[in-house]
């Protein structure tokens, strides 16, 4: 078959290439020019298009280049200020995969004639009873990723290909030191691509939005410290906040924009018995899954909690088994049924029952 690797200029997009060219399909490798600020880290600095190249190169495929920049713009970035300015907290890294590797890429493949295209997530597919396609976790939990892809359709899935999935990440970077590949030792992509390590956050938000002072009060009202940048801050915080008096452990519970305040309390002040989420995706019928156990996930690296699901037209109220800590708004919750994704959505204000 006819697949496009897209090849990040890491490790693993570098093995998923070289194990489709031995799997005997006609392989093809691009890399998408997304951010066209600077960049030090990431997937869009200019070494990891340079590295992407030299692997195509030893791997004796072709190496394109795609230019997404101003959809990455419209779709990622400026939805990432937007999100700031509003007190919320994006996902940037989700919405990439939403609208730009998992639509526009894949829609340009098609159209290309290319029969799948291909990735080095650590997900694997899995088919359900009726043979349709599912995504599931990594062999390798540590290094799973199926989070950040919860958005995959059963249809999406048709044309994805996830070759490392089975995979460890020790076994990744051995074969591609045993090919001989420059990215077998290359370090993780861990930070926000569009957000300098030397610069960061708060220089790249303060050139694009006004950012604002704010106090630190706490569960008294009382006056504990201060923030230079309130659209910086999120729940559940607890370092920079640079908070005077007492010993014990407080975190941020409340960011009020309008008013200028940051709340903060103890860790217990942060449990809630229920998590409201809105754009919702769902990967499986919610009414399949209506008297299965599910587990729910609010961060990339963390695990899945048991919960129910009152389940409305447009919202998920999740209603944890145990208290759970508070979701900052704008971060991305996915439902799990088992190691498969049922589905996902994004946390947001509770102003009502479903």
């Amino acid at each position: 078959m006819n697949v496009l690797v897209a090849m990040s200029g890491g490790v693993d997009s570098s093995v998923a290439a070289a194990l489709m060219i031995d799997a005997g399909h006609r392989v093809s490798g691009v890399t998408m020019k997304l951010w066209g600020g600077e960049s030090d880290n990431g997937c869009c600095a200019v070494s990891d298009t340079d590295d992407a190249r030299r692997v195509a190169h030893r791997l004796g495929i072709e190496h394109h280049v795609f230019n997404f920049g101003e959809e990455f713009d419209r779709h990622v970035v400026e939805p990432y200020v937007a999100a700031h300015q509003a007190g919320e907290t994006p996902n940037p890294c989700v919405e990439c995969n939403r609208h730009i590797k998992f639509d526009k890429l894949l829609r340009r493949a098609r159209a290309l004639g290319f029969d799948a295209v291909v990735t080095g997530h650590h997900v694997r597919r899995v088919r359900d009873p009726k043979g349709r396609w599912r995504l599931a976790r990594a062999v390798d939990v540590a290094k799973d990723q199926s989070y950040v892809l919860n958005m995959l359709s059963p249809e999406d899935l048709d044309d994805v290909w996830f070759p490392i999935g089975e995979m460890t990440k020790d076994a990744v970077r051995a074969l591609a030191a045993e090919r001989g590949l420059v990215t077998a030792a290359k370090p993780d992509s861990q930070d926000v691509c569009f957000i300098t390590r030397a610069a960061g956050r708060e220089a790249f938000l303060s050139e694009r939005i006004e950012l604002h002072p704010g106090v630190v009060v706490d569960e008294s009202g009382e006056t504990v410290g201060s923030t230079d940048a309130i659209e910086l801050v999120t729940i559940g915080q607890r370092r920079g906040l640079d908070l005077a008096g007492g010993e014990a452990r407080r975190f941020v519970t409340e960011v009020n924009l309008a008013e200028g305040r940051v709340s903060v309390g103890a860790p217990e002040r942060l449990m809630v018995e229920e998590t409201l989420i809105g754009s919702i995706t769902w990967a499986i019928d919610p009414a399949e899954i209506a008297d299965v156990a599910v587990g729910v996930q609010v961060s990339a690296h963390g695990s899945a909690d048991a919960a129910g699901l009152l389940v409305g037209a447009d919202r998920v109220m999740v209603q944890w088994s145990e208290r759970h800590r508070r979701v900052a708004i704008g971060q991305s919750v996915v439902i799990y049924v088992g190691d498969v994704v049922a589905g996902g959505g994004i946390a947001v204000r509770t102003v009502s029952r479903v």
